[in-house]
């Protein structure tokens, strides 16, 4: 029995995988890359990581049936935490260079490019963290390590009571955009905590906190 949570980092072809198992790991959950079905959906927490196009991860999101997993885990509550791309394709489609790509539609509206005179927005920038964030608690003033030229500029989701308002988190190149968004059991950050030092392990351990349970 490990007191630490188990977290599958679904393994379907996106790259830089090995650095996000590694800072969960520093972060204490007992982090493990795969693409076992079983695994994906018994873990106490799913992250899916993404790197490149919309369209490229979508694609091989499909290809793996690993939007099915996602969908399924968030049907039963169970929590997710989409990084970078991992993130945007949790929105209904994605424009890139013309191109409109149908994403998962957890949320309504589109990933467009940034209205900013440089891209990629690429380096640390600051964050302006939604009201009671379980993500930032603690770490409201750092940086996080961002490299993309396409991100969610509105939010469109309409949450009616019983249900909790979505805690919204911003970040400013050219003109806002989101930064992260917790949202019952899905999660998302547009950033990199795996590659955002100190402050990216202690947004994974706040993640983590909230898992619970203990693992075989």
């Amino acid at each position: 029995m490990s007191s630490q949570p188990l977290v599958a980092v679904l393994d379907y072809g996106s790259g830089n995988v090995h650095s996000a198992v590694k800072a969960l790991a520093a972060a204490g959950a007992d982090a493990r890359l795969t693409s076992d079905r079983d695994l994906v959906l018994e873990a106490d927490g799913l992250v899916v990581p993404g790197v490149g196009a919309f369209r490229a991860v979508m694609g091989s999101l499909k290809a793996s049936r690993g939007d099915e997993l996602i969908g399924r885990r968030l049907s039963g509550g169970r929590p997710v935490l989409g990084i970078c791309v991992g993130m945007q394709v949790l929105f209904e489609h994605g424009v890139e260079r013309g191109v409109d790509t149908a994403g998962m539609g957890e949320w309504p509206g589109a990933v467009t490019e940034l209205d900013a005179p440089v891209l990629p927005h690429m380096g640390w920038n600051t964050v302006d963290a939604g009201e009671g964030s379980r993500l930032f608690r603690g770490i409201e003033d750092e940086r996080f390590y961002f490299v993309h030229s396409y991100g969610a500029q509105k939010w469109l989701l309409d949450v009616q009571p019983p249900f909790p308002e979505p805690t919204l988190t911003w970040c400013t190149y050219g003109r806002p955009f989101l930064a992260a968004v917790e949202n019952g059991p899905l999660s998302a950050t547009q950033f990199h905590p795996e590659k955002s030092g100190d402050a990216g392990i202690r947004l994974l351990a706040n993640w983590i906190d909230g898992l619970g349970g203990a693992t075989l």
